[in-house]
């Protein structure tokens, strides 16, 4: 029982060190993209198209490619990716957007997001086949 729960404890202890890494990457890439490509959310489409990449990356890299420890997957999957991307702040975004009366940003937002995150998700399962 003991060593179940240490083990559970671990694997938290890694999804918040990713999480940490992840939260920090993002609010990097808001810092950077700031006031830059106004008035599109650049930043946050950015994220969600990187993160839906590397998540469909991963998924594949980890279960065909490499064998990784369930610690790294869970840190950099959960962890990472799971504070990195933003669809939350997406979701507000569009909110925003609409309530604005900024129809045809947020209906190319939307659009854009959707297409671009799903071409990131196979590009990274394409690239993670091929290495």
């Amino acid at each position: 029982s003991g060593n179940i729960l240490m083990e559970i404890f671990g694997k938290i202890l890694f999804v918040a060190l990713g999480g940490a890494f992840g939260a920090a990457s993002r609010y990097a890439l808001n810092i950077f993209f700031a006031g830059k490509f106004a008035p599109f959310p650049f930043a946050t489409f950015f994220i969600n198209v990187t993160g839906s990449f590397l998540l469909g990356f991963l998924a594949v890299y980890f279960t065909e490619k490499f064998s990784a420890g369930e610690n790294l997957r869970l840190f950099l999957t959960i962890g990472f990716l799971g504070a990195y991307t933003t669809f939350s702040t997406f979701e507000l975004e569009t909110f925003e957007l609409l309530r604005e009366k900024r129809l045809p940003t947020a209906v190319f937002y939307v659009s854009a997001s959707f297409a671009a995150g799903l071409i990131g998700v196979i590009s990274g399962i394409w690239l993670a086949k091929r290495l």
